[in-house]
């Protein structure tokens, strides 16, 4: 047989010779096609003679496969099989329901979960499935295709992510309630220099370590660093309840467990500056929706309005 040979052939032969393969009688497997005996014997012939190769042995009360036949047999089943579940994905996809995939930093943070309720109110059927992961995760996961949407300070994003700022988030510290600056309603940057600050693993928030440190940088000293790190802020919140260390976070990202109380950072107040991050190339419906919510969010709320005293 020549290469290219099998062009001419037809998936409804493919279909055909199975069905007599399996029957070993042409009636019988006339009869499961629903078509006329002369017409499968037709249909069969031309597939002999686009492979060049005798593919049953007749005799009047007797069909059998010959050596071709049989291995014909396990390929065109593969065939048929493989465009049954092309077919299927295809049905699938078209009656799928839209997805968004999220990633989130922490839990505790509140701007993702108010964005995409906004997103969900505009399109009620879509489905959102939220990833937690540290801002330089969301960027291999947005590079790979595997997050639509991510959130996070936008100062290390590589070329392929885009992002645009919604946010500027005033900077404070977590405290236990006994902690000699509980009662103060706003902690100076500069008397955080005896204190033991609590970070969160390098790998996980570099960008978000180094605002805090560019912070305490700009009034003259270098962070106490508590010698650990955590994962989440309900870890950390265990141990700024035992008063191991503080912990410095934006407004966003209030603890609301008992025992600790968030205060404001002073002279200077810094801002956070939370980005909508998403592919540069990704023009999807879905991820224009949750960018356009993000902007729409930040100027109902006013979180830009005090662009002229952010650092960092």
């Amino acid at each position: 047989m020549q290469r290219g040979a099998v062009i001419g052939v037809e998936l409804r032969q493919l279909r055909y010779f199975v069905t007599l393969a399996e029957e070993l009688h042409f009636g019988h497997a006339a009869a499961r096609e629903h078509i006329v005996q002369s017409a499968l014997s037709q249909q069969l012939q031309r597939l002999e003679r686009e492979l060049g190769a005798p593919l049953l042995e007749r005799t009047t009360h007797h069909v059998q496969l010959t050596a071709a036949g049989s291995a014909f047999l396990l390929e065109a089943r593969q065939i048929l099989a493989h465009i049954d579940r092309a077919a299927l994905a295809a049905q699938r996809a078209a009656r799928s329901v839209p997805a968004l995939r999220v990633g989130t930093v922490d839990a505790s943070y509140d701007s993702m979960p108010r964005i995409l309720r906004q997103v969900q109110a505009r399109f009620p059927d879509l489905e959102i499935h939220q990833v937690e992961a540290g801002v330089p995760e969301q960027y291999v996961l947005l590079v790979g295709g595997r997050l639509d949407i991510g959130i996070g300070r936008a100062s290390l994003a590589p070329r392929e992510v885009a992002s645009e700022l919604f946010r500027l988030d005033p900077l404070g510290v977590v405290l236990c309630e006994g902690h000699r600056f509980a009662p103060s309603p706003g902690v100076p940057v500069a008397a955080l220099v005896e204190e033991p600050l609590l970070f969160a693993e390098e790998e996980r928030a570099p960008e978000f370590n180094q605002f805090v440190i560019e912070l305490c940088r700009s009034v003259g000293f270098s962070p106490t660093v508590y010698r650990g790190t955590v994962e989440s802020i309900r870890a950390a919140v265990d141990l700024v309840v035992q008063g191991c260390s503080v912990l410095c976070a934006p407004a966003s990202c209030v603890p609301t467990y008992p025992g600790v109380v968030w205060r404001p950072l002073i002279e200077p107040v810094w801002r956070y500056p939370w980005s909508v991050l998403w592919r540069a190339d990704d023009r999807s419906k879905q991820v224009r929706a949750a960018v356009s919510c993000a902007l729409e969010l930040s100027r109902e709320l006013g979180w830009l309005e005090t662009s002229s005293q952010v650092t960092g």
